[in-house]
């Protein structure tokens, strides 16, 4: 039945719908739309009515109304909950909150094209709207252990006291970027990064690229990161800022962009 039904559609709509050329699909759709309309209306081999009216006085009454709510396709992944109370949706590199409580722990994501859902052992424990602007972070201020005053490993405190023991240039660094945050939460993977360089490339080499950071006006780990890898530190200090090269960032686009 399902076979023959497909041959009937195929001959009475998609034979007549490819003879004329469509410029938009809803072009397309309206020809699909009034060939089926037809089709429907024809009287059935045999009978003295059509599917239409068969559909009006028997089937009609018997349906229930759609969803409200259109259905959207869900994608699942697992991720832990990082000490800033946030974790990752991997495949758009976006931070979300959960409640602090659940820091350290493992959660699923489920998600669809418009809205991510956190769940812990079958609950919901956080809601957000999926935004897919990558290193970036959607926080619900009433997840964050800051505005309940729950104290974690991850402080404001602790990491100005971490750059302060190697340098007050890189004390001032971390704080800009903390302040530039509307949560201090939102700040702790970028400090935690940018500290973890006294370790790789020394106390002295982090405070030259803190200090260059700093007149250059531009606040994240990237460009911390750029300065130490491009050997940026080891410049002499009497160079003129417009002699050194540019860091990488985001909103530079470059000269080449303009031609």
């Amino acid at each position: 039945m399902v076979e023959g039904a497909v041959k009937i559609i195929y001959s009475r709509i998609y034979v007549p719908v490819k003879r004329a050329v469509y410029y938009s699909l809803s072009e397309l759709n309206n020809a699909i739309h009034k060939e089926l309309e037809l089709h429907n209306s024809l009287l059935l081999k045999g009978r003295n009515y059509s599917r239409r009216l068969q559909f009006e006085e028997i089937e009609r009454g018997t349906l229930a109304p759609l969803p409200v709510l259109r259905y959207e396709f869900k994608k699942q992944s697992q991720a832990k909950v990082m000490k800033n109370g946030h974790v990752s949706l991997g495949i758009d590199k976006h931070y979300y909150s959960v409640p602090y409580r659940f820091i350290g722990k493992h959660v699923k994501l489920l998600f669809s094209g418009s809205v991510v859902e956190i769940y812990f052992n079958y609950e919901r424990i956080a809601l957000h709207k999926r935004v897919k602007s990558p290193y970036n972070y959607t926080t619900d201020k009433d997840h964050m252990a800051s505005t309940h005053r729950f104290m974690t490993d991850w402080t404001p405190d602790k990491f100005l006291e971490w750059a302060t023991s190697i340098h007050e240039d890189v004390r001032l660094y971390i704080l800009k970027i903390l302040d530039r945050k509307q949560h201090p939460e939102q700040a702790y993977k970028s400090c935690l990064g940018i500290l973890s360089f006294a370790k790789k490339a020394g106390n002295d080499r982090l405070t030259i690229a803190c200090r260059r950071a700093l007149g250059y006006g531009i606040y994240n780990y990237k460009t911390i990161q750029s300065i130490l890898e491009n050997n940026m530190d080891n410049y002499q200090e009497s160079l003129f800022a417009d002699e050194l090269p540019m860091p990488s960032h985001d909103n530079i686009r470059g000269e080449d962009y303009y031609q």
